[in-house]
């Protein structure tokens, strides 16, 4: 049986409330195997980001362990998830969250710079993934010039220019239009017939269909649709 690239076993995560703590996963398994694209859906609220950040590495579970090709890494010093965080994984948000004052390209490319990479290399990446898009001649436009769904295609590209092992990607066509979302979708599958792993967080039922799996998450736990 093929290790699963990522696999979570028992995760607990709760937040407080007025009326005490509200248990948003409650001792949930996962995995995700090497090539595969696996559909996260639920109701809003329900804990599909707090999953993404917990397998990200962007939180920390109360309970439960996470492991990457084999390894523990729920457990890792900040510093060392973080290293791995940036070499491992690609993060697609909702809201890009790109950086504001950078352009199209550095915005890509700074993932790389952070792990000491040589300027050549990272700009001929931003180059490289940017065009993959359809965004080759906004390699040095300022990002507050672009529109919602250029913005969200460089935030796809900065995820996938340092071939991270598997990409998280949270309602990651919310604020596209239908065409765009499309253009999207495709490049995702064809991305994963190139043997990328996706983990999807979504509402959009034309994307989760395609996907090998797709999971509910409900009441604290993924069941399988």
């Amino acid at each position: 049986m093929k290790t699963p690239v990522l696999k979570a076993i028992g995760l607990k995560k709760s937040y407080p409330t007025a009326a005490g703590r509200l248990a948003v996963l409650d001792g949930l398994d996962f995995s995700v195997s090497e090539g595969e694209m696996v559909a996260v859906v639920g109701a809003s609220g329900v804990g599909k980001t707090t999953l993404l950040n917990l397998l990200g590495l962007l939180d920390r579970p109360e309970e439960g362990t996470i492991s990457l090709d084999g390894e523990e890494i729920g457990n890792l010093k900040p510093r060392n998830q973080a290293e791995l965080r940036n070499r491992k994984f690609g993060f697609v948000f909702q809201f890009h969250h790109l950086l504001a004052d950078f352009s199209a390209g550095e915005n890509v490319a700074f993932p790389l710079f952070m792990r000491g990479a040589p300027q050549s290399e990272t700009r001929q990446k931003a180059k490289e993934f940017l065009a993959r898009l359809g965004l080759e001649n906004k390699l040095n436009e300022p990002v507050y010039n672009l529109s919602g769904g250029e913005a969200q295609r460089v935030a796809v590209a900065r995820a996938l220019a340092g071939s991270p092992r598997i990409v998280l990607a949270d309602e990651p066509t919310g604020n596209l239009d239908t065409h765009t979302a499309e253009e999207l979708h495709h490049l995702f599958f064809g991305l994963k017939k190139e043997g990328k792993t996706f983990v999807v967080a979504t509402h959009n039922l034309a994307l989760a269909q395609r996907a090998d799996r797709v999971l509910e998450l409900k009441e604290g736990k993924l069941v399988q649709k």
